[in-house]
């Protein structure tokens, strides 16, 4: 299987879907209004996008041709609802369902970010979980994810996934050495801030979870 290059927005609209199956499953599958709010809401969002609805409906079209995302198959509802196929793809178990949607979303992060910042759509035991699910997904045929070459100054590697929509820039940085060394665990401060972001990313995720029941027909 060739891995298929998504443009920036079809990877936002693909991980969108993704976080929504899980952290907001009241509204889950979205109707296309709903969907285009929560690839522009301003929390969990790197970089933060305001797509128009038919950049949206584009994205979705792109996403469908590659069998990734589509309207829900057989259902009732007068309005349009649409999920997310990578399950069906790719055999994905929920932890790396949240890892790649996570990446997605938010660009190349450190395991110890993605085990903060993923809680809500699974709960890793610890860094070394993430680190596995991440091993997990690179070792696919295609790889998935790669571990980008360790910045200087940081006890961390970030990953980067590798579906495409990101910069260019992360995923042209380089890989970490071949020997497959794990790295240490975040350091106490990298750790406490990438939590309090995230405590601070719910509370916007409270309120952006409103404004999509406002916006459902």
């Amino acid at each position: 299987m060739e891995l298929p290059k998504l443009n920036a927005e079809e990877a936002r609209v693909l991980g969108a879907l993704v976080e929504k199956e899980t952290t907001t499953p009241e509204y889950y599958p979205l109707s296309l209004n709903a969907l285009m709010n929560a690839c522009n809401q301003k929390s969990s969002r790197d970089p933060v996008m305001t797509l128009t609805e038919d950049e949206v409906r584009q994205a979705l079209h792109g996403l469908e041709r590659r069998g990734f995302a589509g309207a829900v198959r057989g259902s009732e509802s007068r309005v349009a609802k649409y999920e997310h196929r990578l399950a069906e793809v790719f055999n994905f178990r929920r932890d790396e369902s949240a890892l790649l949607g996570c990446l997605l979303l938010r660009g190349a992060q450190t395991p110890g970010e993605l085990r903060t910042r993923t809680e809500r759509m699974f709960a890793f035991e610890d860094a070394e979980a993430v680190l596995t699910g991440l091993q997990k997904l690179s070792e696919r045929e295609p790889a998935l994810v790669r571990q980008m070459a360790r910045q200087p100054g940081s006890r961390e590697a970030r990953w980067v996934q590798l579906l495409g929509g990101s910069d260019e820039r992360e995923t042209q940085a380089g890989t970490a050495d071949a020997s497959g060394a794990r790295e240490p665990g975040p350091e106490p401060l990298q750790s406490r801030i990438a939590r309090l972001e995230e405590e601070v990313a719910r509370l916007r995720e409270r309120v952006d979870a409103l404004q999509i029941a406002q916006h459902l027909d």
